[in-house]
């Protein structure tokens, strides 16, 4: 029986406007993820939970740009994020996204 890998994981995107994709920075698991992660708050960068989305980009090389596929996953979360920070409130994001 194969055992499911539960340790945290955790990966940290960078994006300057007029590149042509997000870049995986940082990546990692167990106690390499939660100091990535606390990394992360501390600095005051929102920290987003999605296992799945988490999973497709571990596989990303450090310092490359995110493949064409994923484009749509995290450009949709960067709109979601960039509306959140210019003052929507939750309750008006989750009717838009309904």
């Amino acid at each position: 029986m194969a055992s499911r890998d539960t340790r945290q994981l955790a990966v940290a995107l960078a994006y300057q406007t007029g590149e042509s994709a997000p870049m995986v920075v940082a990546k990692g698991r167990g106690l390499l993820a939660r100091a990535i992660i606390e990394k992360a708050r501390d600095a005051g960068v929102y920290v987003h939970e999605s296992p799945e989305l988490v999973s497709l980009l571990m596989q990303v090389d450090l310092d490359q740009r995110i493949p064409p596929d994923l484009y749509v996953a995290v450009a949709e979360l960067l709109a979601w994020l960039y509306r959140l920070e210019h003052g929507l409130s939750e309750e008006l994001l989750l009717e838009q996204t309904q």
